[in-house]
C-alpha cells in the first residue's frame, strides 16, 4: 500500500456501555458478532485469503488453540475473527494481523479495531455501520521512520556451535517468540541437549544467551524486571516467572517456589534471531547493547 494512500479506518462500539465493559458489558455480544461480520467483509474486499501475525504480545498464557501462534504464522479467515474479538475484549493475545499492500488490522482502546486499507475502497467499508457499530474513517499518517536498531545475527549453525562451546559452564538460553510476560521459554543449555534446544526454538524467535549468571535473590533487584527460576536448574527447559513488573518483596518470589532471579538486563550481550526456513533473518527485534 503506498504510505500516501492509506485510509485508516476505525470500528468502535457505538454504547457506551460496551467501551467501558467491552466482554463484561450487556452489549457486548452483538457487537462482537457485527465486528466479526465488517471483518469478513473487509477481508472480501481487500481479497485476502490469510493474514500474517506480527507484533505479537502475550501477557497471559495461551489458551490451547493458539498454542501453536507465532510471529509469521499465517491465519485463516475464522482464525484472524476470533484474534480480532479477543483482542477488542481486552484479552488477547495482542498482534498486529497484515497482509502486505492490501490490508492491516490492530487493535485499539475501548474495543476499537482500525483497519488500513487502500483509500479507494475505504468508502465501502464505512457503509457497514450500524447500531452496534461506529465507523470512521481518515487518510492514515505514514508511518514514522524507524529508528530503532534490530538484532541481526542469525542462530545459524555458528551461534549454535559458539553456545554449545560454552555449555559445560552454567548456560541459560532464553527463546522471545513474543512480548510479554508469557512470550518466552528458558532452557539450562548443555553439550548434550544443545542440538535438541537448536531443533526446539521456533522461526523469528529472539535468542538470548548468558553464561555464568547471576541467579542469587537480591533485593537490589526486585525494583527492576526480572525472572525467577526453580531449584535444581535441571537441564533443558525451565520452570520460570517473568516479573516485568518487579516485586514488592522477596518473599512475593520464594512464596512462589523460586529459588534463583536474573535481571533482564543480564540478556542484551548474546542475542540472534531464529531465521526462516529459507535462512533469511525475518524476525526483528530491537538491540538494546549499547554503541
Amino acid at each position: 500500500m503506498d504510505s500516501e494512500m492509506i485510509a485508516e479506518v476505525i470500528v468502535s462500539p457505538c454504547d457506551e456501555g460496551v467501551r467501558v465493559g467491552l466482554s463484561e458489558a450487556h452489549g457486548w455480544n452483538a457487537y462482537a458478532a457485527e465486528l466479526r461480520s465488517a471483518l469478513g467483509v473487509v477481508i472480501d474486499i481487500s481479497g485476502v485469503g490469510t493474514l500474517e501475525v506480527s507484533e505479537l504480545l502475550v501477557s497471559r498464557p495461551l489458551p490451547d488453540r493458539y498454542r501453536m501462534l507465532r510471529n509469521g504464522w499465517e491465519v485463516s479467515r475464522a482464525e484472524a475473527m476470533d484474534l480480532v474479538e479477543g483482542m477488542a475484549a481486552g484479552y488477547g493475545p495482542y498482534c498486529r494481523l497484515s497482509r502486505t499492500g492490501r490490508l492491516r488490522v490492530e487493535s485499539g482502546w475501548d474495543g476499537a479495531v482500525h483497519f488500513y486499507v487502500p483509500s479507494k475502497i475505504a468508502n465501502e467499508i464505512v457503509g457497514l455501520r450500524s447500531g452496534n457499530l461506529s465507523l470512521e474513517w481518515r487518510i492514515a499518517a505514514p508511518e514514522p521512520a524507524d529508528v530503532s536498531r534490530f538484532v541481526e545475527a542469525a542462530a545459524d549453525d555458528d551461534f549454535w556451535k559458539a553456545v554449545t562451546a560454552v555449555a559445560r559452564r552454567v548456560t541459560l538460553l532464553c527463546e522471545r517468540w513474543a512480548y510479554g510476560a508469557y512470550g518466552c521459554r528458558w532452557f539450562r543449555i548443555t553439550p548434550d541437549n544443545a542440538a535438541e534446544v537448536a531443533q526446539a526454538v521456533r522461526p523469528r524467535s529472539l535468542l538470548c544467551v548468558v553464561t555464568d549468571p547471576d541467579l542469587r535473590l537480591e533485593p537490589a533487584l526486585l525494583d527492576g524486571d526480572f525472572t525467577a527460576f526453580k531449584d535444581p536448574l535441571t537441564s533443558g527447559e525451565l520452570a520460570y516467572c517473568a516479573y516485568p513488573d518487579g516485586a514488592a518483596d522477596l518473599a512475593e518470589v520464594t512464596d512462589g517456589g523460586f529459588s534463583f532471579m536474573l535481571k533482564d538486563s543480564a540478556l542484551v550481550k548474546w542475542c540472534a534471531v531464529v531465521p526462516d526456513p529459507d535462512g533469511v533473518v525475518r524476525g526483528q527485534w530491537e538491540d538494546f547493547r549499547e554503541m
